[in-house]
């Protein structure tokens, strides 16, 4: 009798020990890729299932997004999101918020995912990850053969969840507080601190592959005349539309910043400085014609136009100080000399 207690005992403490490890591992992190990659692999470890995945929960859109995954096909994972729609699997497993276990699919009649059956999924765990009754994912350990599952490992997994929701809910508010620290609160653009971090690291990639890098500089002009005629909240307005502009006409490739006030600046790698000329005046011209549009409800008389600078690696300088300095400089040539214009070295005679 004695022998079987502490046999029992051992087991538990045994169990114990597992989930602290566990627990371990999945907040060892505060980034929230690691995190969830953390978070599937100890529960495949857990449960001893060759594969798995890690969906996360959009409440508004009702749409779950794929973040991490093992063991499946590169034709299996290749739909990254999917609508939660009634009727389907997943909306039963968040409906019920409570482990969903399926031991042999074949003998479930309303396992009827085309994708997952052609995958050879026989067996499988959903488990719905729930912080403050608010369901933020679904863990997913897939078998390609029926399976029976044990109790204890389940109790296991259950607690392993609970971790995995807490170490999820902690990497995105680390994930919020610096999008938050490199943003600008306004425009939602790139703020000046990541401006100099990500121009750093730009020029020294054109460099090292000898490529050209353009940076672009806008002002908007007699700002603080407009901020002074129609007050603060509508400057507002025209900073929030200008960094809207910048972003439908710049290439997804490029950078676009708050660079402070009434200036913004954008990195465009591998575009010559005739190039980059290109783009800042089609920007120019743009602003000039396209600003009344939101400007209507302000004013029907007062535009909005810019004056901008260009330089580019390596036409006007070989290093970020350097051509920082000559962009600025072009800037307030422009801004001196009449506004809405753009100036490089190529309006040299």
């Amino acid at each position: 009798m004695k022998a079987v207690a502490d046999s029992k005992l051992a087991a538990q403490v045994q169990g114990l020990k597992r989930i602290l490890s566990v627990a371990q591992i999945v907040v060892s992190s505060l980034d929230l890729d690691e995190v969830l990659q953390n978070i599937l692999h100890s529960a495949m470890s857990v449960m001893d299932m060759p594969a798995g995945s890690v969906a996360l929960f959009d409440a508004n859109s009702c749409q779950l997004e794929l973040h991490a995954h093992a063991g499946l096909s590169d034709k299996f994972v290749a739909l990254d999101s999917w609508q939660v729609t009634p009727g389907g699997l997943t909306y039963e497993i968040l409906d019920r918020g409570e482990v969903f276990i399926i031991n042999d699919t074949a003998n479930a009649d309303f396992f009827n995912n085309p994708l997952a059956i052609e995958e050879g999924i026989h067996s499988l765990i959903a488990v719905p990850l729930k912080i403050h009754k608010r369901t933020i994912g679904v863990l997913y350990l897939d078998d390609f053969k029926p399976r029976e599952f044990d109790d204890e490992k389940l109790e296991l997994l259950s607690v392993l969840s609970s971790f995995a929701t807490m170490s999820i809910d902690h990497a995105r508010l680390h994930e919020k507080t610096l999008q938050l620290a490199c943003t600008d609160g306004l425009t939602g653009l790139y703020n000046h601190r990541q401006f100099k971090k990500i121009f750093s690291e730009e020029v020294a990639r054109a460099t090292r592959y000898s490529k050209p890098l353009s940076i672009i500089l806008f002002d908007v002009d007699d700002f603080k005349k407009f901020n002074d005629t129609y007050g603060h909240p509508n400057g507002d307005i025209v900073l929030q539309e200008m960094a809207l502009m910048l972003k439908e006409l710049l290439r997804d490739c490029d950078s676009l910043f708050r660079y402070g006030g009434e200036e913004f600046v954008t990195l465009l790698p591998e575009t010559s400085l005739a190039e980059a000329a290109k783009v800042a005046e089609r920007i120019r011209i743009f602003v000039e014609t396209e600003s009344p549009r939101f400007l209507t409800g302000i004013t029907k008389t007062h535009g909005v136009t810019v004056s901008v600078g260009v330089a580019a690696l390596p036409d006007n300088g070989a290093d970020a100080k350097t051509l920082l300095r000559k962009v600025d400089d072009l800037m307030y040539k422009a801004k001196k000399e009449g506004k809405n214009s753009v100036y490089c070295d190529l309006n040299r005679e």
